[in-house]
């Protein structure tokens, strides 16, 4: 059976040259970067390197870069280290509607300790009104956390304007960028973010290790305790093989970032133009100008969405309902349902996610198989009995 991978939102598949970058310091480079002796500067060294080459992917200092375990804990390292970094009785946040989990859950643990938080809505396109972050703004206001790139949708915030108001009224401005380093250009200075939160894999690179940049200057509480590492913002040993890894695929996202975005946008559209055409009572999800070039989420009215993937997968063709992290739950997307979605609407939904490895005879073969997946699907649908084709 031919298996094409759809679901790079969700992991993306290891770059062999990361793989090659990282099999030294797995086995002949062991050293704790701690250590002083040959061993541990080699490892130092190696880490130091990709700090350089993390940097160079957001255009920041290399001092601005925390490494992390992932982009879960650089998210609530951020939003925690802010919050504990304020002295003041009242605390306030401002975030969206459609955060991932790593964000909406943090602030949900924040409101049970008293902080105070306001979920801005975004419009049925899925982005946000930066008017209406200004005016959920309060006195006490400590930090703004909008993500770059939604997760589900692919739609992009307007970050930019966003962290010009943070800026004027002397705000934090943190951003979960996981989904979008490595696929469109980040700037940390355009985009005029504090705190920026990002995963190795989600570009190619290794599971387990990610990174939060820390503007200088940011007064920031450590999340953990421990010994003095990464400038005394997260403790414990480094995962140097993990952190190599990192640094590798952030080079090889710069080097190719431009050409790697035109080209998977078109497989995306090729995907996207194919399935609207072939396959009736279909729509996309969201804004389609203002979105990653890697993701594409269609609605399939009258087809259960979990239903769907067990099928396409069962075929040998890998996609999802949406995030990863929330697979198994009951609960319709709460994305899809923020956007304005009903709830019969928000489970039919299928997000295709595209990556480096995709091809166009992996689209073609998805088309060539998805249509026929769909009509067999409806075709047990009671919903769609009802209805026929009319919709």
């Amino acid at each position: 059976m031919r298996r094409v991978y759809l679901d790079n939102n969700a992991t993306t598949p290891l770059a062999p040259e990361v793989f090659e970058a990282m099999k030294p310091f797995c086995l002949e480079d062991y050293g704790n970067a701690s250590s002083i002796h040959w061993y541990g500067q080699r490892a130092k060294a190696a880490m130091e390197k990709a700090r350089e080459q993390v940097a160079r992917l957001l255009n920041a200092r290399p001092s601005e870069v925390v490494f992390t375990s992932g982009g879960t804990e650089a998210d609530n390292a951020a939003i925690f280290g802010i919050v504990e970094a304020t002295r003041s009785e009242t605390r306030h946040i401002v975030t969206t509607t459609i955060e991932h989990h790593a964000v909406l859950n943090t602030m949900k643990a924040l409101e049970k300790r008293g902080v105070r938080v306001s979920f801005v809505r975004v419009g049925s396109d899925g982005v946000v009104d930066p008017a209406d972050i200004e005016r959920a703004i309060r006195p006490d206001t400590v930090l703004i956390s909008v993500m770059h790139a939604n997760n589900e949708l692919g739609t992009l915030q307007p970050l930019e304007e966003i962290g010009r108001i943070a800026r004027e009224r002397e705000i934090y401005f943190h951003t979960d960028a996981v989904q979008s380093v490595g696929k469109i250009p980040v700037d940390v200075e355009k985009l005029g973010a504090d705190l920026l939160s990002l995963s190795a894999h989600k570009l190619h690179g290794p599971k387990g290790v990610g990174a939060l940049y820390v503007r200088k200057g940011t007064i920031l509480r450590a999340l953990l305790h421990g010994g003095h590492h990464e400038r005394d913002r997260r403790p414990g040993t480094e995962n140097v093989p993990g952190i190599v890894g990192l640094g590798k695929a952030a080079e090889l996202a710069a080097e190719h970032l431009d050409e790697e975005a035109t080209r998977v946008a078109a497989l995306r559209d090729r995907l996207e133009e194919g399935i609207l055409k072939d396959v009736p009572l279909t729509a996309v999800n969201g804004d389609r100008r203002r979105r990653l070039p890697t993701t594409t989420s269609i609605r399939f009215n009258y087809i259960e969405g979990e239903g769907f993937v067990i099928a396409m997968d069962l075929r040998g063709i890998a996609c999802s309902t949406g995030a990863a992290c929330s697979s198994g739950s009951l609960e319709p997307s709460h994305v899809l349902s923020a956007i304005g979605l009903a709830p019969e609407q928000a489970r039919s939904s299928i997000r295709f996610s595209l990556g480096r490895f995709n091809t166009p005879e992996d689209i073609d073969h998805t088309l060539e198989i998805l249509p026929a997946v769909a009509e067999q699907l409806r075709a047990v649908s009671p919903h769609y009995k009802k209805v026929g084709a009319r919709g």
